[in-house]
């Protein structure tokens, strides 16, 4: 025992010192307090490098540490954001046998047909933007919040703990994968937790029980039968990443070099199948206008966190007097447009002959579209950072650090943005990305004939 702790006795104690600060995270913060918040995210994050740097070869160590940060946050209640109460809403509605897609929680709070336990609570701890839209959260995340509406006993701690044990196992798994995938890469598998160990993963998934990590369970699943050579096994998976959230079905016209049109045509169909199939249970005939309606907002009416959006909208005001409601409407609908064209140039622009290239191609797209988005919430960030670990690539680990950032309009109550602490992270970012792409590796100039 003496010996173990002579050997390890510094991240044993940067270890304890996480714990400490998680559990102030967890416990005695508010998100209006932005200097806490930011001296505890900056601490962890720089404890975290170190425990990596220590042990990165000590597979349990950072196993068991990682797991005991989570559990700091078990019964904690998310205070970055009140999504979870439309979770455990949508899950007491599953629960009593009604189609969280058909109603808002206002109609639904107006009808009075029904009652469940804690629904004033619920109903009072979303946002009003939640309240009046219909439920956008695909149809495994559903299920999901069913399971925790039926194991929590209508309570919302027990619904939050089994939604937080779900995001525990996920991220277990992102792991189990992620280190068989980076050996199949013929990478080092300690890359792995530079996920499994980052407070941002933490924080966000954990602590304030955003499901990306449940999605890039399946995703990282999914590439690694792909990696043997598994693809059509493969497709079920991925079908279950998309159904979890939207994003990986962009990256789909990027198998085509990959697979081989032939194999691809196969490995689409699955995949849009298996989509079909998680779908029906839920179809109704107000189904798709509902749900398309509530997605759409996303593009056209929030912004957060932007980057190339700010820019455009400071000179689009300043010198063209155009209207800010108006505008992002259209760039909304602009960046779709563009986002379809990257990937469409990723896919047959570049050779993606490559487990790895296809995945770069994977991180430039995504990249690229949040670099465009009007809105870039930082566990948008945690999916980004977690298939980057299999390439080249690690400008989204320095996002997964600078992010944080964004939280200082939470600091005011009307949640204005401080545009210099947005400048500072974007040109951290992408000044790297630049760097990685033409510094330190003068042959990725070439990245799109790769």
């Amino acid at each position: 025992m003496q010996s173990y702790w002579r050997l390890h006795r510094y991240p044993i104690l940067f270890a304890v010192a996480c714990i400490l600060f998680y559990w102030s995270f967890a416990y005695n913060l508010v998100r209006t307090d932005f200097v806490k918040l930011f001296m505890l995210f900056g601490a962890l994050f720089y404890l975290a490098s170190k425990i990596i740097q220590f042990e990165k070869w000590n597979f349990k160590f950072l196993l068991v540490v990682g797991i005991l940060f989570r559990l700091v946050f078990l019964i904690a209640e998310p205070n970055l954001s009140q999504d979870f109460y439309r979770f455990i809403w949508d899950g007491e509605l599953i629960k009593n046998g009604i189609n969280p897609y058909l109603y808002t929680p206002d109609q639904i709070m107006e009808q009075g047909t029904i009652s469940f336990p804690a629904m004033k609570e619920l109903h009072d701890g979303m946002t009003d933007l939640n309240a009046r839209h219909y439920s956008n959260y695909p149809p495994i995340n559903q299920i999901l919040f069913a399971l925790a509406a039926f194991l929590g006993g209508g309570s919302v701690l027990g619904s939050t703990i089994v939604m937080r044990s779900v995001v525990i196992l996920a991220d277990l798994g992102v792991l189990f994968f992620g280190r068989k995938l980076l050996q199949n890469l013929n990478k080092a598998n300690h890359l792995a937790f530079w996920y499994f160990l980052n407070p941002l993963v933490i924080i966000e998934l954990t602590g304030n029980l955003h499901f990306e990590g449940v999605m890039l369970f399946f995703f990282v699943w999914a590439l690694f039968l792909i990696s043997k050579n598994n693809w059509l096994r493969a497709t079920p998976v991925y079908a279950i990443s998309i159904m979890v959230k939207l994003i990986p079905l962009m990256f789909l016209p990027l198998f085509i070099k990959y697979l081989g049109f032939k194999k691809s045509a196969v490995f689409y169909t699955f995949i849009l199948l298996g989509c079909a199939a998680l779908l029906f249970p839920f179809y109704s005939p107000v189904f798709i206008d509902h749900y398309s309606d509530t997605v759409g907002l996303w593009f056209s009416n929030f912004e957060f966190n932007a980057s190339i959006y700010n820019v455009v909208k400071r000179i689009a005001v300043t010198y063209y007097q155009a209207k800010p409601w108006e505008l992002i409407d259209s760039y909304g609908s602009l960046i779709q447009k563009i986002a379809l064209v990257l990937i469409l140039l990723l896919a047959f622009v570049r050779k993606n002959r490559t487990l790895e290239s296809l995945v770069t191609s994977m991180v430039f797209g995504l990249a690229f579209y949040y670099f465009l988005s009007s809105t870039v919430h930082p566990w948008y960030v945690v999916f980004l950072l977690g298939f980057a670990i299999f390439t080249n690539y690690r400008f989204p680990l320095v996002w997964s650090c600078t992010v944080i950032l964004s939280y200082y309009a939470y600091s005011n109550p009307d949640y204005k943005e401080n545009l210099w602490l947005l400048a500072i992270e974007y040109i951290l970012v992408i000044g790297f990305f630049i760097y990685e792409m033409i510094g330190s590796r003068p042959k990725k100039l070439y990245f799109f004939k790769k």
